[in-house]
């Protein structure tokens, strides 16, 4: 099988990922793709990252209806400090072909990963290129795929739901749900 894999806090999962996830799908081919959010990602902010039980939940209600989306929730069950190489040494398995899938941001922070050169003899690493930026890296062996435009991102999500301004157009209708019964993200 061809797996893709996409990782991150997930802080909310918001329809930029899903679209992104859709893209990977049929641009690489894939089989299955499975979202991976992380315990606590190494090189971001901690700063309103809400529990990761609830941003698994909100995963599993944004992706319910896509038969080839799923969730894995290994590395929150590891604990700790989530490393990409860990979680794709998990998910290899004989005959599986890995996709790492990750934005264009994380270009410039591919020397800060642990074992980059590790994870890239695991999985293809795939990068969504967005209009506008050049498809060229000085690492090699990136895979690159276009998705368009969107600015859209977890924190103005965020920052949205604490000015109470509507983001029913940037998540999922059960996702949101989930937020306000919760009342997560608050002031």
């Amino acid at each position: 099988m061809r797996i893709g894999i996409l990782g991150g806090t997930f802080n909310p999962v918001h329809i930029g990922h899903l679209i992104l996830a859709q893209y990977a799908l049929g641009e690489l081919n894939l089989d299955k793709i499975y979202f991976v959010p992380a315990n606590i990602a190494p090189l971001k902010s901690r700063l309103g990252l809400i529990a990761p039980i609830h941003r698994l939940n909100m995963l599993k209600l944004a992706v319910k209806n896509n038969k080839k989306f799923r969730v894995s929730d290994i590395e929150i069950k590891r604990g700790g400090v989530s490393y990409t190489v860990d979680t794709l040494a998990s998910f290899r398995k004989k005959g599986n072909e890995i996709f790492f899938i990750s934005g264009s941001d994380s270009l410039g922070q591919l020397s800060r990963w642990k074992d980059f050169d590790k994870i890239q003899r695991i999985a293809t690493f795939v990068v969504a290129a967005r209009p506008g930026f050049k498809l060229q890296s000085k690492k090699r062996g990136i895979k690159f795929i276009r998705i368009p435009k969107m600015e859209i991102s977890s924190s103005l999500i965020r920052a949205r739901l604490r000015a109470k301004k509507d983001v029913s157009q940037l998540i999922d209708v059960k996702v949101l749900k989930y937020i306000k019964d919760r009342g997560l993200y608050g002031k």
